[in-house]
């Protein structure tokens, strides 16, 4: 597997999006547990998950699996890097909610650590802005994770080029990562993703393959990635991640998974090399 850079920190090019796993559909534990262990077995490095990613009242169920399973891996781990979020909540009635306030982000970094098994969360992200908050009283509080050695970096999640700079500008040019929706059907994420590739931040791109479920409809939702996908006989999924690897060195797309041979077929993207010619389609299509 490639590498790709989160600051100073070397992850695969590739990283595993684990809300899948968690959330309403979710699959039993044990292929879950076998998702997790091809990932790494691929050379995955980089796990993506929040506490939001839960049903009912099992708040952090995706943290605390990812991190059963990665502990349960017989091989090497020492390199893994697990990326957590905060200030999102699912109630329990299957809504989405926020609390972006300094209090209850650092009382859920004390509780993701608590789930993690760790002393320091790896990557930890500001889940989304509360219009409640003022933007830089949230991004105080994840400025005060990191200097207090809670947090080995910090992200942002679902932020515009201004809240970019500002998160940049609170934490001292130490703003790590964005997390933004990207992919075929969703690009209006370009501003932020090219403004990352101007500060040196990562980007890494939610939902890249279009969602649970869509992920599968995407060669013939968007014919150019089906055609690109079958004159070099993998799949349009390969196809989508390799277009966005291509776009910035930057880019680190994390596609949710909860099977074993998606996540294989998704770490495969990183040796596709696509033509100048087949990136021109594809950014067209």
């Amino acid at each position: 597997m490639r590498t790709r850079r989160i600051a100073d920190l070397e992850v695969s090019s590739i990283g595993l999006g684990g809300m899948p796993m968690s959330i309403e559909g979710r699959p039993d534990e044990q292929r879950s547990v076998a998702t997790v262990h091809a990932a790494l077995e691929a050379g995955v490095t980089l796990f993506d998950t929040a506490d939001a990613y839960h049903t009912g009242t099992d708040v952090g169920h995706n943290e605390t699996l990812i991190a059963r399973a990665i502990a349960s891996y017989g091989g090497d781990t020492s390199d893994v890097v697990i990326a957590t979020k905060g200030g999102h909540l699912r109630p329990g009635d299957g809504s989405w909610t926020l609390d972006g306030s300094p209090e209850y982000l650092k009382q859920a970094a004390d509780a993701s650590l608590k789930r993690l098994g760790v002393d320091v969360i790896g990557l930890y992200q500001f889940h989304r802005p509360d219009p409640k908050v003022p933007y830089a009283e949230s991004i105080g509080a994840i400025r005060d994770l990191l200097d207090a050695g809670k947090i080995r970096y910090a992200g942002i999640s679902n932020a515009d080029p201004e809240q970019i700079r500002l998160s940049n500008d609170i934490l001292g040019g130490r703003l790590a990562s964005v997390q933004n929706q990207f992919s075929p059907a969703y690009r209006s994420s370009e501003p932020e993703l090219e403004l990352c590739a101007e500060l040196g931040i990562a980007f890494l791109p939610w939902s890249p393959l279009g969602g649970i479920t869509k992920a599968s409809e995407l060669g013939s939702r968007f014919a150019a990635f089906g055609t690109v996908a079958k004159a070099h006989g993998v799949s349009p999924q390969q196809v989508t991640l390799a277009w966005m690897l291509a776009k910035s060195p930057v880019v680190i797309p994390i596609p949710g998974s909860s099977r074993p041979e998606t996540i294989k077929d998704s770490a495969q993207a990183v040796d596709l090399a696509l033509s100048t010619e087949e990136l021109a389609l594809l950014d067209q299509a």
